[in-house]
């Protein structure tokens, strides 16, 4: 992993913050991803926002990379929306500040973008699409609503063994004001702590 993307993992490791209703969110999730490592299943977890631009990328980055510090494998992270728009570029350049390597390999009005944690691992494939898009798995994953209006807005998702809803607060609230980056830089790191939780709890 990389040395500076370990550093800032080791700012998130105390779960402190994490407060006891935030932990209630998060036990559905544990106990779905206990139950397939009892299985010896195969675990797919898709993270659905509205626009797959913000949240859930954020989601499914720091999910991944939770489940390679913590050395459970079996893991595989997907990221979708309602609509299709594009990954935020400020998403981007939060994780690379954080420590990722991070490539944009198409330039288009959807970029995608190569996000890599570790020299010689496969890179996470960060783009926008449908949550029922072809690159997303269409039977036996979790879908984790990462906010209140696709959750509201999709109370069934096609193939999802389960949906458990785990909302943030949209960093694009911060948009075009002084406290953007901080507003991106805090959301990813509460993501971080919250899913390294759900992992760390796992190990017990």
């Amino acid at each position: 992993m990389y040395q500076e993307l370990e550093t800032t993992i080791h700012k998130i490791l105390s779960f402190e913050s994490v407060s006891v209703d935030r932990r209630s969110v998060l036990q559905p999730l544990i106990d779905f991803i206990a139950l397939k490592l009892e299985k010896n299943s195969p675990i797919n977890l898709n993270f659905i926002c509205t626009h797959n631009s913000r949240r859930s990328h954020l989601s499914q980055i720091w999910t991944q990379v939770a489940a390679y510090y913590y050395k459970i494998e079996n893991i595989h992270c997907y990221s979708g929306g309602t609509e299709e728009t594009e990954l935020f570029p400020k998403i981007a350049e939060t994780l690379k500040n954080q420590g990722f390597n991070i490539v944009q390999i198409a330039c288009t009005k959807n970029p995608i973008y190569a996000i890599k944690y570790d020299e010689n691992e496969f890179p996470i494939i960060g783009f926008s699409k449908k949550y029922d898009h072809i690159f997303n798995p269409t039977s036996l994953f979790c879908a984790i609503m990462t906010c209140s209006q696709a959750d509201g807005g999709c109370p069934f998702i096609p193939g999802a063994e389960k949906r458990i809803p785990i909302t943030f607060e949209d960093p694009k609230i911060a948009d075009g004001t002084p406290f953007q980056d901080e507003m991106y830089t805090e959301r990813s790191l509460q993501i971080a702590n919250e899913m390294f939780y759900v992992f760390s709890q796992l190990k017990k």
